[in-house]
């Protein structure tokens, strides 16, 4: 072929070679390329999007703390998604997302107008900046304020599908790492919430119960239990437990015929009764007491071990708490006695003291053994008071802390009774102890020539063989428990006149139209005065009330099963109390109380009607005569009730010694001793000499 023809089929193949490389290669690169753009964001939003989903299921347990700044951001991201991909995409990203609620939010969020969000975003925005204000919906995190979903489902502005938006705003993008750790953490908060009352209402029910089973169940001598008591007795009870239950187990060893644990046990009985001896108190132990307690507890277990017998040790200790039941009621009586022998006892020091002034009385000249003042004794203006005492030293508290405590001293005259063995050293005593401006007189029972047993029957009836049988003749003159019922009424008190004068004060005292009677047992705290100015309402005696609701009646001192008192008295009628009476003298003689004392005292001659005493002749005496006074001008009970409240105490105007726990005896309750002895001048050279101290 010449070169020319060649060359023009080249040229010609050439031409159609190129022409069809430009009209298929084209069509492949445009291929190409169109699956690129559309495959690889389907592929990344496909990723991207299902990683949202499962973060998106967890949104329940996000904190609340999402600020609404993160909230814009997202819906700019999605609405930036929305405008960047036609209706197509969206549906195919739709179909390959596991989370198809966050597209149908991406799709609401498209069909939602511009204007709504925007107008969404200024509302979220003034509800974060008042929420800070307030401090109570929202609270900073990180510096950047955070508001709750509470909070946005509280702004939504019900228009559209707007709603779908909202839900949406609250949701942050957090790794799953954090999510997971997250939730736990709630998982954890809401298994250890409990309501703060209900869990205190559980731990007292739980100290409470606990505090059941250490009392009932491990007893006082727990281990565990805290001692906070210096003045316990755990072990000398734990050991005196002990030796109970020592001899128990003796007594059955010694029937079982076992001799070497019986051996052992007598000896140790013997161990812990001297470790023992008289103590009380922990603290008064000695310092072998813990191994004799050890001691004895393994000697217990071993007879435990062998002499076990449940029935039988029921028998032994129900026998040993009969036989201590009989003991315990055969000290009790000698208690009783006792108690009863020391009250009606002089003590060695008030014994001392009146020999002492009577010889100093005695050695005076007799122009020296006058008082002041006498003139006043008759004066029925003045505020006059009766004592009637055979005790020098309570005699003198109770003129010291009455004159003490009155307004117009000068105004008070006290007038003191006594008997023969101590008129000079009751005498002796004021003249050397003058009751400052007040007056005072005393005088002798013996010099009252009118009181004899033709006229008194009550010195009558204590002359006769019945009464001094009655009080030096009882039924078994060796025991010391005989006649314990009636031990109360066996003080030799009840034998002076001293303590029945009280009803001849009239006879006395002829020209006073009003009188204040005192024991010598009594304290007075308060001026006394305003007793004279007191209405009586025609009655005779004026007295505080001492009635409970079942006790200090009529039918505790009267025998209603005697005819004569059942008619004439209710036994439910209040009664009162002797110690600090006001009398008014003018009535007593209108009424002739003294003849219906008299009348009542020979009625009783064979002690039917009341055993001895002066309280229920008074009753009877004053009954429907005497007006209650009020209660703070008397309080009684400082000689045998131990719970007095010291508020009443100290409110008192008078209070009162009652009983035989007298303030001046080794017995006296030490709680209330200070009322007494304040009024004591134990530096009193007379005292001192007689050992009368403090």
């Amino acid at each position: 072929m010449p070169p020319s023809r060649r060359s023009s089929s080249a040229s010609l193949l050439q031409q159609r070679g190129k022409g069809g490389t430009g009209k298929h290669g084209g069509t492949h690169i445009l291929a190409t390329l169109f699956a690129l753009l559309v495959t690889a964001p389907l592929v990344f939003l496909a990723v991207r999007f299902s990683s949202f989903g499962s973060a998106l299921n967890a949104k329940d347990f996000f904190d609340q703390s999402h600020g609404a700044e993160s909230a814009r951001k997202l819906t700019g991201q999605d609405h930036q998604m929305e405008s960047f991909f036609p209706e197509e995409v969206l549906s195919v990203i739709l179909a390959n997302s596991d989370d198809p609620d966050r597209i149908l939010r991406l799709k609401a969020v498209k069909d939602t107008p511009s204007s709504l969000v925007q107008e969404h975003d200024e509302q979220q925005l003034k509800f974060e900046n008042d929420g800070l204000q307030e401090g109570q919906e929202g609270e900073i995190t990180n510096g950047t304020p955070s508001v709750t979903s509470d909070s946005f489902n509280s702004s939504e502005t019900g228009q559209g599908k707007s709603g779908l938006l909202l839900q949406d705003v609250h949701y942050r993008e957090q790794p799953p790492e954090h999510i997971k750790l997250r939730r736990e953490k709630e998982r954890l908060l809401q298994l250890t919430k409990h309501d703060e009352k209900e869990n205190a209402q559980l731990e007292a029910e739980a100290i409470e119960r606990t505090k059941v089973v250490s009392r009932n169940i491990m007893g006082k001598y727990s281990i565990w239990r805290r001692e906070d008591n210096e003045n316990s007795d755990n072990l000398v009870r734990l050991m005196r437990e002990q030796l109970i239950m020592a001899r128990v187990y003796a007594s059955i060893a010694q029937s079982r015929n076992n001799l070497r644990l019986l051996r052992d046990l007598k000896l140790r009985i013997r161990e812990t009764t001297r470790a023992l001896g008289d103590a009380n108190l922990d603290s008064d132990l000695s310092r072998s007491a813990h191994e004799r307690i050890r001691t004895m507890g393994q000697t217990l277990t071993q007879a435990r071990s062998e002499l076990y017998d449940c029935g039988l040790i029921v028998r032994k200790l129900r026998a040993t708490l009969q036989s201590s039941q009989e003991y315990a009621q055969t000290l009790k009586k000698q208690s009783t006695f006792l108690s009863q022998l020391a009250a009606k006892t002089i003590p060695k020091a008030l014994h001392c003291l009146s020999l002492r002034l009577n010889v100093e009385y005695y050695t005076l000249p007799p122009e020296k053994r006058e008082f002041p003042s006498q003139e006043k004794l008759d004066d029925p203006t003045l505020f006059h008071y009766a004592l009637f005492s055979d005790n020098i030293l309570a005699a003198s508290v109770v003129v010291s802390s009455t004159v003490r405590h009155a307004q117009e001293p000068h105004k008070h005259v006290i007038h003191v009774v006594t008997d023969r063995l101590n008129y000079g050293a009751m005498r002796m005593w004021f003249l050397a102890n003058p009751p400052g401006k007040a007056t005072i007189e005393v005088q002798n029972i013996d010099d009252f020539k009118w009181l004899n047993s033709s006229y008194c029957p009550v010195l009558r009836q204590l002359e006769s063989a019945a009464m001094k049988d009655y009080y030096f003749k009882p039924d078994h003159p060796t025991s010391v428990s005989s006649g314990s019922s009636n031990l109360k009424y066996r003080n030799p008190k009840y034998l002076s006149m001293l303590n029945h004068l009280r009803f001849y004060l009239p006879q006395i005292y002829p020209k006073l139209d009003k009188i204040l009677f005192l024991d010598d047992d009594i304290v007075v705290q308060k001026d006394l005065t305003g007793l004279w100015s007191i209405d009586l309402q025609g009655k005779v005696n004026g007295a505080v009330e001492t009635c409970g609701a079942s006790f200090h009646r009529f039918d505790k001192y009267l025998n209603f099963s005697n005819p004569h008192i059942a008619r004439n008295f209710n036994p439910d009628a209040c009664g009162w109390a002797y110690g600090m009476n006001v009398f008014d003298l003018k009535e007593w003689k209108r009424r002739d109380i003294t003849g219906i004392y008299h009348k009542w005292q020979n009625m009783n001659e064979d002690r039917l009607l009341w055993k001895l005493g002066t309280l229920p002749p008074g009753l009877i005496t004053f009954y429907n005569l005497t007006h209650p006074l009020d209660k703070s001008w008397h309080v009684l009970g400082l000689g045998y009730n131990p719970s007095i409240d010291k508020a009443d105490m100290d409110a008192a105007a008078v209070v009162h010694y009652n009983g035989n726990l007298k303030p001046w005896l080794d017995i006296g309750l030490s709680r209330y001793k200070s009322y007494w002895t304040r009024y004591v001048s134990y530096d009193h050279p007379y005292l001192q000499q007689c050992n009368i101290n403090h």
